[in-house]
């Protein structure tokens, strides 16, 4: 299969994240962390962290579903709520990782739009994201799976690691709302 040929739906499944799964979901998370464009974080948090921040019902890991690669875990997506008051019970905030080799061949799509299912299937309303405007790859992926720009928020945090240490960053604020709200 060429980099940039898209996957069949028999070559990947997309099934709950579960803590056997997170060695492959850290390197992942790394890898992402490593282009500078995906999170402001500088090092994926242990499982223990990551476990309590994310909604255990909305953790989701794309795997390959037969061939030499079989069980490998090409991606990830996880939610977060974005606040503990009541009322924003159905806004959370996600996140889909996916491995180099991978990226480019229909593994982001089929995490997000898993993940999407799952959160308008468990109640969630509103999904959001920040996104660097340099990922421009997960820009277009958040845009054809429904999300909208809702701003860009100018020179929000600086960066803590890598060669952009010290520099201000923007984020591009997206959001889908649930087709039911």
């Amino acid at each position: 299969m060429s980099p940039r040929e898209q996957l069949g739906p028999t070559d990947v499944v997309c099934v709950p994240m579960t803590a056997e799964d997170w060695p492959q979901v850290e390197a992942i998370y790394q890898a992402g962390i490593d282009t500078g464009h995906a999170t402001f974080e500088s090092a994926p948090p242990s499982w223990d962290a990551f476990d309590a921040s994310r909604s255990a019902d909305h953790r989701l890991v794309a795997r390959q579903d037969g061939g030499p690669r079989d069980g490998a875990v090409l991606g990830w997506a996880a939610v977060s709520a974005v606040s503990t008051r009541e009322v924003y019970a159905g806004v959370v905030e996600h996140s889909v990782y996916v491995a180099p080799d991978d990226r480019g061949k229909g593994v982001g799509r089929l995490l997000l739009g898993e993940l999407v299912a799952s959160t308008e299937a468990g109640g969630i309303w509103t999904i959001q994201s920040s996104v660097f405007p340099e990922n421009t790859t997960s820009l277009t992926l958040h845009e054809r799976a429904g999300f909208r720009t809702v701003g860009v928020r100018e020179r929000i945090a600086r960066m803590g690691y890598g060669p952009l240490a010290g520099q201000w960053r923007d984020t591009v604020l997206i959001e889908r709302r649930a087709v039911s709200s």
